[in-house]
């Protein structure tokens, strides 16, 4: 039998109604710039939808443009309650959502298995919704046609992360997505300075310039940009906000920021 990692966060972080949650994501695209050309990888927020949503939406507008094109999507998100060394794939066929569910490029997850940072751990995959919250807006923007790769990053090195990246770059079939927040219970000016140098940082693939507070996906971010910076792809903001913006108060915010690499 096919083995399918259940949703974690629907109801929470998300609607759990299919058609609830599709009319939720179908009207952030619609609000969302997509004059911005189609991303080879992009870096998106992975908090709940009334918070990071309409920024998420800013980084998946564009890829409508490639649905039909894109076969496999490389998803690499932080680990939030699981400590570990390195890189964590799961073993499951399917991830879930309410919107059907996504198989697993296995084939892929096999060309990494052998590097030393990249292990099977379903712990680190099972509670985890940084990658999760991701999956909607790609069923949406992609339809049924793409595989997915699914990372959590643990304790490891840009350069780990690079490597594995480099493993499966492969060509325009294939999308990179970075899930990553930015700073986290500032207050609105402080989040806005920081990440405003944040943005600066990952538009100018610089990540050594960007400190451990500043975006709590800094390492498969810093990884991206590694690879960039070797595949000859250029940083663009497309949109810079946080949640005293979008659904909350302004004491304390966290920053979301959508960025694309062409």
């Amino acid at each position: 039998m096919a083995r399918i990692r259940p949703p974690a966060v629907a109801g929470a972080f998300y609607p759990e109604d299919p058609a609830e949650l599709a009319a939720m994501i179908d009207d952030y695209l619609a609000a969302a710039d997509v004059a911005a050309p189609p991303p080879k990888a992009l870096i998106a927020p992975h908090a709940g939808y009334v918070y990071s949503g309409p920024v998420a939406a800013h980084a998946y507008a564009p890829l409508r443009q490639r649905a039909g094109q894109i076969r496999r999507v490389v998803l690499l998100g932080p680990s939030h309650r699981v400590p570990f060394r390195g890189l964590a794939a799961p073993t499951a066929d399917y991830f879930r959502t309410p919107l059907g569910d996504v198989p697993i490029d296995r084939a892929a997850i096999e060309r990494v298995l052998d590097l030393p940072q990249v292990s099977l751990r379903d712990d680190a995959h099972a509670w985890e919704h940084s990658l999760e919250v991701h999956l909607p807006f790609l069923q949406r923007v992609l339809g049924p046609t793409f595989s997915l790769v699914p990372l959590v990053v643990g304790d490891a090195t840009y350069e780990e992360v690079q490597e594995v990246l480099d493993r499966l770059w492969d060509g325009d079939e294939t999308l990179i997505v970075i899930s990553s927040d930015l700073s986290h219970y500032h207050d609105y000016a402080t989040a806005r300075r920081m990440d405003t140098e944040t943005s600066r940082a990952i538009e100018s693939l610089q990540p050594y310039a960007i400190e451990y507070d500043q975006a709590c996906g800094r390492i498969p971010v810093g990884g991206l940009l590694l690879a960039a910076r070797e595949h000859g792809l250029s940083g663009r903001t497309l949109d810079l906000r946080n949640s005293g913006d979008t659904a909350g108060p302004k004491d304390q915010v966290v920053g979301y920021g959508a960025y694309a690499f062409v």
